[in-house]
């Protein structure tokens, strides 16, 4: 699987899937998740209620509809909040593994990523980098390229540097 990092906006970006860092209650929230909602349309909420009806764990993944993005599909995912006493990193690792498992279900072979955790729940870039880096290097999956995409310059730094 190849693995590069673009300085964008995931909403934009030409995928099979983008992943959505959501929150435990799988109905919109801030950041990105409020972005891909925002971008998504309506479809993407009423998808995530039908799928979704007491939201989701911590560390797992699912898939909606991708609504009105240029992704077919949204995966789900929800990463500890450290904020909130989550601190455990297998469930960011769990995160990214949990994607791809996903995504293969699907038949995905392009997806964006977010930095999972990074950001509101307090994770650093370098962190949910790293824990992506180690959930790819003991996957066995389809996925061909696994897509980073940083909001910001910084972000795209440093995850340029944990990732390449």
């Amino acid at each position: 699987m190849r693995v590069t990092v673009v300085r964008g906006d995931i909403t934009a970006e030409q995928v099979d899937a983008v992943v959505n860092a959501a929150n435990n209650a799988m109905r919109g929230g801030g950041g990105v998740d409020g972005a891909i909602h925002r971008v998504g349309g309506p479809a993407v909420l009423a998808d995530c209620r039908a799928r979704f009806p007491r939201g989701l764990a911590t560390g797992d993944a699912g898939w909606t509809t991708g609504g009105d993005l240029p992704a077919r599909w949204i995966i789900h995912t929800v990463g500890p909040n450290r904020h909130a006493g989550e601190t455990d990193r297998a469930l960011l690792v769990s995160c990214y593994r949990r994607c791809l498992e996903v995504a293969d279900e699907l038949g995905a072979r392009t997806v964006a990523f977010p930095l999972v955790g990074a950001g509101v729940y307090g994770w650093s870039v370098e962190e949910s980098a790293g824990a992506a880096r180690e959930a790819f290097d003991a996957a066995s999956t389809a996925v061909e390229e696994a897509r980073f995409v940083a909001f910001s310059d910084a972000a795209y730094e440093a995850a340029s540097a944990a990732l390449e």
